[in-house]
């Protein structure tokens, strides 16, 4: 009896757990993407009609602006965030006085939801109340910075904040692979007369590129899945300007009564996460079998 239960113990305890991911997840999953073939609307309709919603999907031209957006913010958000990161954790890596404090002052917006950054940013951007009033308050009465309500340019505020929260997160990953590049090899490059910039470039950060990667796919995920920052930030406006695919799928399932064409979406979206995380696992497993 008692090596019964030293040998299944672990398996009943457990079974809850992947019960409920099974059903909650992939159950889920596979509800909307049954959903994406029908023409359900406020409720669930059983009628099959094949890729009727993918077609709206991509005919609809809100959804061609939120993929415009996705691709804009991705692009940014991953480069920006990328260059700042590596530049912070070059900076902490020089043994630098107080690096504890900085490196917290660094990670801290990391610890603040999505929903408290919007919002704050939103502040911090509004002409009203923000930068444009502080700056002109000293004088510069000529002086804008509307992006916040231009609607070229709203997509762009969401990129300021998702890099101000995230940077810090890229500078940790970096620093810690940083802090894991044998000594040796710097120390050899030194007595061959390689300047600091020179170590950096051809020692160094080549031998960082699976941080590079694992940096990316966190903040490809991170950009596709964005939701509470852009609603919290400019709400999709002005108009449907800054809407992302996830803005887009939360406003037709919910707000429009069209869960046909939200479910579609959302396995659009979701597509998009696997083309990122599939070749990152292929990759992890080939390099642990290797």
């Amino acid at each position: 009896m008692f090596k019964y239960l030293e040998t299944h113990l672990p398996k009943l305890v457990l079974a809850p757990t992947v019960i409920a991911m099974l059903v909650c997840m992939y159950g889920f999953i596979a509800w909307t993407a049954g959903l994406s073939f029908t023409k359900s609307r406020m409720l669930p309709q059983w009628e099959f009609v094949g890729l009727d919603q993918y077609a709206r999907l991509f005919s609809n031209p809100r959804w061609q602006v939120a993929l415009d957006n996705l691709f804009i913010f991705v692009f940014l958000f991953i480069l920006v965030s990328l260059v700042l990161g590596l530049l912070l954790a070059i900076f902490l890596d020089q043994k630098v006085r107080a690096e504890g404090a900085l490196r917290t002052i660094y990670l801290y917006p990391m610890a603040i939801s999505f929903v408290v950054t919007g919002t704050a940013w939103k502040w911090i951007l509004n002409p009203g109340l923000g930068i444009e009033k502080l700056v002109r308050d000293f004088g510069f009465t000529d002086f804008e910075f509307r992006w916040l309500v231009e609607q070229d340019m709203a997509i762009y505020t969401i990129v300021i904040a998702a890099v101000w929260q995230s940077s810090g997160f890229v500078m940790a990953m970096f620093l810690a692979g940083l802090r894991g590049v044998d000594d040796n090899l710097v120390k050899a490059a030194q007595i061959d007369g390689a300047s600091k910039i020179q170590t950096y470039w051809h020692i160094i950060l080549p031998m960082m590129k699976p941080v590079f990667f694992g940096a990316i796919v966190v903040l490809a995920h991170i950009a596709i899945k964005s939701f509470d920052l852009v609603q919290a930030l400019t709400g999709g406006g002005p108009g449907y300007a800054s809407d992302l695919p996830a803005n887009f799928m939360y406003t037709f399932a919910f707000s429009r009564a069209q869960m046909g064409l939200g479910a579609a979406s959302a396995m659009i979206m979701l597509c998009g996460v696997l083309a990122i995380l599939v070749p990152y696992l292929y990759s992890e497993l080939r390099t642990k079998r290797s």
